[in-house]
């Protein structure tokens, strides 16, 4: 365990809008602390990132797919307490990561946190969807020394994916059959080979099945799995089985990344 510097302060951040200047611009990001946050204790660190034209609000609230069940794509309900939350606001809605800003944002954001704030540095995750599944692809290729593990949702790796792609760490990316489902491949092969797993081809449901499969890939360098799931849909972040369309109460997705980046303590 690495604690942060902000283990032991009485914190000044509390729940709500933040904001900073990163590279002469501002940036905001919704924070989410625990209510009963326990200065001497290491919290784990979700970053969750929204898609193409929505805001850091849609990501907090959940207000997109339903209100106070899908905030932060469905985690913070499985968390009881036990992770502190941000929604960062990319620039124009989006993630483009001009000249680096938004990487560099996200570097600010740890720092002001951890420095204020008690986190288990070696526990920060990220996810997102379409785009922020983006964004979060980008953080696994630049900063896997800095997270454990991401999750994307329906979302692409770098146009003919990175070379800055190099380094191992925990991969869950979760794809819709009648999406662009060959870049999600694409994303995901790019990790099975990082992490030494043992290539497959992965199995997928059958259109109308309305059912998802999941393969958790073999071989892989210890503590670096590679998690595929493949579901009967289209470009959504709720998938559910047994019925087309988002569902905050029905979709398996929080509850697979739940596990996914609770696996490592």
């Amino acid at each position: 365990m690495a604690m942060s510097a902000g283990c032991g302060k009485t914190p000044t951040l509390t729940s709500g809008t933040k904001t900073m200047t990163v590279a002469g611009k501002q940036r905001q990001y919704t924070l989410r602390v625990p209510e009963n946050y326990d200065k001497s204790k290491p919290y784990r660190l979700v970053f969750g990132f929204h898609w193409y034209g929505a805001t850091m609000a849609d990501v907090a609230t959940g207000q997109s797919v339903q209100r106070n069940v899908w905030d932060y794509y469905g985690l913070r309900r499985l968390a009881n307490e036990s992770t502190i939350f941000v929604a960062p606001q990319g620039l124009d809605n989006g993630w483009a990561n001009p000249n680096g800003d938004d990487v560099t944002f996200v570097d600010q954001m740890i720092k002001t946190i951890e420095s204020d704030l008690c986190v288990n540095e070696k526990l920060r995750f990220a996810m997102g969807f379409s785009y922020g599944g983006f964004m979060s692809h980008q953080l696994a290729c630049v900063r896997a020394s800095v997270f454990r593990a991401v999750t994307v949702l329906s979302g692409g790796g770098p146009s003919g994916l990175s070379t800055t792609c190099k380094d191992p760490i925990a991969y869950m990316i979760v794809f819709g059959i009648s999406d662009r489902i060959d870049g999600g491949r694409a994303a995901r092969d790019q990790y099975v080979k990082i992490n030494g797993c043992t290539a497959q081809n992965a199995p997928e449901p059958a259109k109308g099945s309305l059912t998802h499969i999941k393969t958790e890939y073999k071989g892989c360098k210890e503590g670096y799995p590679v998690t595929w799931i493949a579901f009967d849909g289209g470009h959504i972040a709720a998938p559910q089985d047994g019925k087309s369309g988002d569902s905050g109460t029905n979709s398996f997705s929080p509850g697979e990344t739940w596990k996914f980046f609770t696996q490592f303590t």
